[in-house]
């Protein structure tokens, strides 16, 4: 009996986020999460369905006129056991948007991964423990095998110093870009532009290798 996995939704739409924003992309979304932040917006356990490697592999080299295929969540490393059968099936590229906490797991499938696009997780924005030594461990991995990676940080007003020069100290030996995302409600941005400006301009006075992004596909009122 083939391995089974629960996925929420899977859809084409372009990307909204980070450095690849606007490929169009299928999106595969799994239906668990290991951590609980306090800004998630995405239902991924509603209406979750099951779909075996054979399944799933049908809809990814079905699906044409694609960048990438996005393996999102919640986080999909959690199904790591099922993505190392899955994975080596297609030649599609393969994008894996992940909380950055799951180092070992991400050994297992590293392989078969392209562009790894990861969350740092601030503990004034997650309201949750201090993850750094869970993501300085994932980043070492992931550049080790010598794959493209780059860090996303999701921020509000609560930002503390310290964590800017945390996320300076996990980019800057490898020299990964890290985009800002400032926190958002829908399509609204929960912040006002001098908040924004200063967090932005703390971090590039340390650090040049750094973008301001928003969540595009919400402004765009797309999925």
């Amino acid at each position: 009996m083939e391995d089974k996995v629960k996925i929420s939704e899977i859809f084409t739409s372009i990307q909204g986020e980070g450095l690849y924003i606007g490929v169009n992309q299928l999106f595969i979304r799994f239906a668990s999460c290991n951590l609980n932040c306090a800004y998630c917006d995405t239902d991924f356990k509603t209406n979750a369905k099951e779909y075996t490697i054979s399944e799933l592999i049908k809809i990814i080299n079905q699906t044409e006129n694609i960048h990438s295929v996005s393996l999102t969540g919640g986080e999909p490393l959690l199904n790591a056991g099922f993505l190392v059968q899955l994975l080596p099936l297609t030649d599609k590229k393969i994008y894996l948007e992940t909380n950055g906490t799951l180092f070992e797991n991400l050994n297992k499938i590293i392989d078969f991964v392209d562009i790894i696009a990861t969350d740092i997780k601030l503990p004034s924005a997650t309201r949750m423990s201090d993850m750094f030594n869970h993501h300085q461990k994932f980043i070492k991995c992931a550049v080790e095998h010598k794959k493209e990676i780059f860090l996303k940080v999701v921020f509000d007003e609560n930002i503390t110093n310290e964590e800017i020069e945390n996320i300076i100290t996990l980019a800057k030996p490898y020299n990964l870009a890290v985009v800002l995302q400032p926190k958002m409600v829908k399509n609204k941005l929960l912040l006002n532009e001098e908040t924004i400006n200063k967090v932005y301009n703390k971090l590039i006075s340390q650090y040049n290798k750094v973008r301001l992004i928003p969540q595009v596909h919400k402004f765009l009122n797309v999925r």
